[in-house]
């Protein structure tokens, strides 16, 4: 992508957090976008912070729902003509051993995490490539890089939209589409408060107390998150790591491969 500017933009997500963030700053770089969350008061917020001229849509979207996805597409493309990227942002969290978690909570996880990106890059995909230059940005984790204790459905989700973006990125290779996997660190955003937190990493701890320590660790900002998103997109990165967590947890998984479990796990117990 050269630039958003005119360009429409679609962003799941967008009621809160790096979803909020980047509409904010597309729209600020003259693009136009498509804005969908399963809550629609936070997106009429969303959309009252914005700066920019650009057309702004807002729908109501259960990323978790295939038909859902396709009257989607089709009332984007009445609205705005054409579709020239998509963000693939919507996620949600579940903290819980992988002994005691539930069948429904990871069919729950699993559903939003993993087959709304599937759904919204297959959806969308023709109409990408019907266009001069475009995009798609899938967003996992720094959790689709390296996995903890309490996080195997979240990293199973993160992982798979990773393996699934990578193997798209080389199908697309020759095409007019770009496509990029985006890998945040703790960013500041309600994701823990909002999710199905059961089980700590650091041991039996309340959801409040998991919210407090995960607000107090998270560095980043969304609007830096957002920030690093539009600038790696538009230089073509084909993986972005957001925050210097990220970029430590990603450079010590590769010099120690396997050994990195023990050392976070070291971390984790001096957490507890």
């Amino acid at each position: 992508m050269q630039s958003f500017a005119n360009k429409v933009v679609v962003i799941t997500g967008a009621a809160s957090g790096i979803g909020r963030a980047l509409a904010q700053q597309l729209s600020a770089d003259g693009a136009h976008l498509a804005l969908s969350d399963v809550n629609m008061d936070g997106l009429e917020e969303t959309k009252a912070s914005l700066k920019g001229a650009g057309k702004v849509t807002l729908h109501t979207l259960n990323v978790a729902d295939r038909a859902a996805w396709e009257a989607y597409a089709e009332t984007v493309v009445a609205d705005h003509g054409q579709v020239d990227a998509i963000i693939n942002n919507a996620g949600v969290a579940l903290s819980e051993t992988i002994e005691k978690m539930s069948y429904e909570d990871m069919e729950w996880i699993v559903d939003i995490n993993f087959w709304g990106v599937v759904y919204g890059t297959k959806t969308f995909l023709p109409l990408l490539k019907a266009r001069p230059e475009a995009a798609i940005i899938n967003v996992s984790s720094i959790f689709g890089i390296i996995a903890l204790p309490t996080q195997g459905a979240y990293n199973a989700t993160k992982f798979a939209v990773r393996g699934f973006t990578e193997s798209l990125r080389q199908e697309l290779a020759s095409t007019n589409v770009m496509v990029t996997t985006v890998h945040p660190g703790g960013i500041k955003t309600n994701i823990v408060r909002n999710g199905r937190m059961k089980t700590s990493m650091a041991g039996e701890k309340s959801l409040e107390q998991q919210a407090r320590e995960f607000e107090k660790m998270a560095k980043t900002t969304p609007a830096q998150a957002a920030s690093t998103i539009i600038d790696g997109t538009l230089k073509g990165k084909r993986r972005i790591l957001i925050g210097s967590d990220a970029k430590a947890m990603d450079r010590t998984q590769r010099l120690f491969p396997i050994k990195y479990t023990d050392i976070f796990g070291w971390v984790l117990r001096k957490l507890a």
